[in-house]
């Protein structure tokens, strides 16, 4: 299957890699370096005694900011919501009418941003309150954390569909590859070796996991099973891996990749690299938060979530392409507290809130 049209090979020079094997790189190194978010727990202690909340500032924004804000990068792309139908073949009557012809209107064209800064989907509000429950799934079993998995999938289909068509974007869910252990997939192995975190392919639309090492983890990197007991820890990790779907299918991902491509620096292409991870952490409070009332996530399990994403991260002497733990605990209350697209826009966020 052909990657998608946003992401085809921008202009660069030839190298020894493909665009594509780039991306897969890319990915595939961004998966084992987020195993940087476990390496410090096996030294926190049990969760179970420990999953408490600190709270820290929450950013947020005018909604105005990202209709307003002048950005040299956006690319607004004419999108028709319908293509208008042939011209009519005129047939004359054989008594001509006193009525005058009707001109007829073509549909309205809907202008989709694609932008970083200045996405449509920035306007498409909350949403919806869905009615989503996990059930009693024991996460070590592959057959029922599989099951779980692509059910809240499902879900997360139904709840980000509505509101990003509304906004003239053409929906379309990802894929799954859900294995036991471990396979091969468009973007490499997974899990990535060392690695037990699943990952979003863009090159085929395809959310990968292992249930085995998400569960229990691979080698010294403990699974979110072991780090956080209930498996809405899991599934939250794979809201955020949808939040990535959403990132491309928004265009947010094409022109982040087209800006780490221009940046010059090692540390300008981490400082992107954090904002469109944060970014997608956002998305899952934003998910979360949506079925809380029906999945359900009780108070005590909310905190419990602000105590896991404050434990995930860039750990001291890893590289900084997902963000401090203090901040992938700010963006995830920030799409559960704020729970509005525009809220989860890192791109305009001040750089002290994406370290």
């Amino acid at each position: 299957m052909p990657p998608p049209q946003q992401w085809q090979r921008p202009p660069q020079k030839k190298s020894g890699m493909g665009v594509a094997g780039v991306l897969g790189a890319v990915f595939g190194s961004l998966a084992a370096l987020f195993v940087l978010l476990v390496i410090g727990i096996a030294v926190i202690g049990n969760a179970s005694s420990s999953e408490t909340s600190t709270p820290v500032a929450i950013p947020t924004y005018d909604p105005d900011e990202y209709e307003h804000t002048p950005d040299p990068s956006d690319r607004p792309t004419e999108r028709p919501t319908e293509r208008p139908t042939e011209r009519p073949t005129e047939r004359p009557t054989q008594r001509p009418t006193q009525r005058p012809t009707t001109r007829v209107t073509p549909p309205a064209r809907v202008s989709v941003n694609t932008s970083l800064r200045n996405n449509s989907m920035y306007r498409a509000g909350s949403l919806p309150r869905l009615n989503c429950r996990g059930g009693n799934v024991n996460q070590w079993n592959h057959g029922q954390l599989k099951a779980l998995i692509l059910k809240t999938g499902r879900c997360m289909d139904k709840a980000w569909q509505p509101i990003l068509e509304k906004q003239g974007i053409q929906f379309r869910p990802p894929n799954y590859a859900i294995a036991s252990r471990k396979g091969r997939g468009a973007c490499g192995d997974y899990p990535s070796p060392g690695s037990m975190v699943p990952y979003y392919c863009p090159r085929n639309s395809t959310i990968y996991a292992s249930t085995s090492a998400l569960a229990s983890g691979v080698g010294n990197a403990p699974g979110y099973g072991e780090i956080i007991s209930w498996h809405g820890g899991t599934i939250s990790m794979m809201a955020h891996e949808y939040g990535h779907h959403v990132q491309n299918i928004t265009g947010l991902m094409n022109s982040w990749w087209s800006s780490t491509l221009e940046s010059s620096s090692q540390s300008g292409k981490l400082a992107l690299s954090r904002r469109l991870e944060l970014q997608a952490t956002c998305f899952a409070g934003m998910w979360m938060r949506s079925v809380a009332s029906s999945y359900p996530v009780s108070t005590s399990q909310r905190s419990r979530l602000f105590w896991f994403y404050g434990q995930v991260g860039d750990w001291p002497g890893r590289p900084r392409d997902h963000g401090k733990p203090v901040n992938n605990n700010r963006w995830f209350r920030q799409g559960w507290e704020r729970s509005k697209a525009y809220q989860c826009n890192t791109w305009l966020a001040p750089s002290s809130s994406v370290s």
